[in-house]
């Protein structure tokens, strides 16, 4: 039962940092378990000095029975959010719904019409939009002089460095970098997070020699026929222009749009291409019969199964004829199957991803799939991958034994369970053989791990973050390839088929 203090008495609490949770839950605790009144609190942020000379709320009576219940998740969530707010009445707002909530309106969030509801959710709101924009706006610039080294400046309008820091740690792990603000500054080492103080926009590099390269790029894509000034102001405030490379080049492409838009209008049409390309002929064979262009070439036109009718093209292997590792998918997707390159479409892109963090050069691998063809079905106008069926693979076969005879790799990677039996036989099981060297009967050393299409079907973000990291560390068996013992294993089943 709350007991009421005097009208008289007001107390003081601190929480330092004052954007964090940990430390706004312990000094609402202490209140709560005082039966301290919102009303009787001065709040005070890191080393503020109260105004009021007011004592610490530790000093005031706790009563025998005194406990603090427990408070929905949504809340913890929404306070976590809001102390990232420069908002000084934040805190003391928090504490009044927590109140609230401790004292029998449990309930009260779900009323977005009550006032202390909505002015949290407004303070929520802008610190999700100011994350939004540092994700979006912060620019790298390599540090001269310095190998794998960037710095960049960002002016938040909120308490979100820290924040927004894990995520700059996920997406950029193989780079040491760091990020300066007017507030704090965080950098990563390649293996943890350190904080500290702000700097200066002059403590960042002004610009480096990658920058002329992206402004070219950008320039080429800036597509004048769909701009929109006021949207992209919107998204993109003129105030993070003067951070971002390319914004030097927006003045001229605005002023310009209206004549290139009117320049496209009076091009010549010209006969669309065709997006679906024409099958080769069947056996046509412009190289030597033992060449891996050659076999390609034959592939095209391969009928050893019916995946080749709905299916655009043949999608077969793609890098240098010498590379020391062959990466093996499943089959193509929706992505590969219309452009012809294996790991082109998201699973693609995630494996380029764990490379980029590994210090792996996709360019020097031998990327291939166990089936040349997508396999799907059809709901309307979208096409779903299904499972290849072992007579595809079977069917395959040939060409996947003929590129590992003129690639010759030391090593095979296998993504996925399709593609480990294709290599290792029916009796491997990827649960249980997963990240394990086999060698082969040739000398050729394996293993096999999860496909990155498996890691992007998980439910929720944190589950696709575990299976990424497990997936990215069995990519690392890649970096130690060469310490791998020599040895025998199984030898692959006997080529058979068309």
């Amino acid at each position: 039962m709350h007991r009421p203090q005097p009208d008289a008495q007001r107390w003081s609490l601190r929480v330092d940092p004052p954007w964090s949770l940990e430390a706004w839950r312990e000094a609402a605790r202490e209140a709560l378990l005082r039966d301290v009144a919102p009303a009787q609190l001065d709040w005070l942020e890191g080393g503020e000095a109260s105004l009021l000379d007011a004592p610490g709320v530790q000093q005031a009576p706790r009563p025998a029975d005194a406990s603090v219940p427990s408070v929905p998740r949504d809340f913890l969530e929404l306070a976590a959010t809001c102390l990232c707010h420069r908002e000084p009445q934040r805190l003391a707002l928090l504490y009044r719904l927590l109140w609230r909530i401790a004292h029998g309106e449990r309930s009260v969030l779900s009323n977005p019409a009550d006032a202390d509801v909505l002015r949290a959710t407004a303070l929520a709101h802008a610190v999700r939009r100011d994350t939004h924009k540092m994700k979006a706006f912060v620019r790298f610039r390599e540090v001269p002089g310095q190998a794998d080294a960037f710095i960049a400046w960002f002016e938040p309008d909120h308490n979100i460095v820290e924040r927004v820091a894990p995520f700059f740690a996920r997406r950029f792990t193989g780079m040491r970098w760091a990020i300066l603000t007017p507030g704090c500054s965080v950098h990563w080492d390649g293996q943890a997070l350190a904080f500290g103080p702000g700097g200066r926009r002059e403590d960042a590099p002004a610009e480096d020699a990658r920058e002329s390269l992206w402004q070219t790029y950008y320039a080429n894509i800036f597509n004048p026929a769909r701009l929109n000034t006021r949207m992209m102001l919107q998204e993109m405030p003129a105030r993070y222009w003067r951070n971002l490379p390319e914004a030097q080049l927006l003045p001229g492409l605005v002023r310009d749009a209206a004549d290139r838009v009117q320049e496209m209008h009076d091009r010549p049409a010209q006969a669309p291409q065709r997006k679906i390309p024409q099958r080769p002929a069947a056996g046509v064979v412009e190289d030597g019969p033992g060449s891996l262009e050659a076999l390609r070439r034959q592939a095209a036109g391969c009928r050893q199964c019916p995946l080749w009718e709905p299916a655009t093209q043949v999608v077969f292997g793609q890098g240098p004829a010498n590379a020391r590792v062959m990466v093996m998918g499943e089959q193509p997707g929706d992505t590969e199957d219309l452009c012809g390159r294996p790991f082109a479409g998201p699973a693609g892109q995630l494996l380029d991803r764990a490379l980029a963090e590994l210090g792996i050069d996709r360019a020097t691998l031998y990327l291939t799939n166990a089936v040349k063809h997508f396999h799907h079905e059809r709901r309307g106008k979208v096409r779903l991958h299904k499972r290849p069926e072992s007579r595809h693979v079977h069917a395959c076969r040939p060409w996947l034994v003929g590129e590992i005879a003129r690639v010759r790799p030391p090593v095979i990677v296998c993504l996925g369970a399709t593609a480990a039996t294709a290599l290792f036989g029916s009796g491997f099981n990827l649960l249980r053989d997963r990240g394990r060297w086999h060698v082969l009967e040739d000398g050729t050393r394996g293993y096999a791990t999860v496909h990155p299409a498996w890691v992007l079907r998980q439910k929720d973000e944190t589950r696709r973050e575990e299976a990424y990291r497990l997936f990215r560390d069995d990519l690392r068996q890649v970096l130690a390839a060469d310490s791998v013992p020599a040895g025998h294993g199984p030898a692959l089943p006997p080529i058979s088929g068309g």
